[in-house]
């Protein structure tokens, strides 16, 4: 997922794709230690879209709260 399309998503919608992501990635784990996994690089892939999720969530959250402080000013 590239990080054009993730700063496109709503917060909410964020939220929901990190769920997704997290359980897909806990799924894939499971299968891997009962069998190997023809492509190991999905592990990665996914490791990367929580992490670019993940920041712009944080970004997210750091200009939310430095619009109320320079509101609350």
């Amino acid at each position: 997922m590239e990080i054009s399309v993730i700063r496109e998503l709503s917060t909410n919608e964020l939220k929901e794709r990190l769920d997704d992501l997290k359980h897909e990635y806990a799924i894939l784990k499971m299968n891997h230690a009962v069998s190997p996994v023809d492509n190991t690089a999905k592990f990665r892939e996914i490791r990367k879209d929580i992490a670019r999720i993940l920041t712009e969530l944080t970004e997210r959250e750091k200009k939310e709260k430095s619009e109320n402080i320079v509101k609350s000013e």
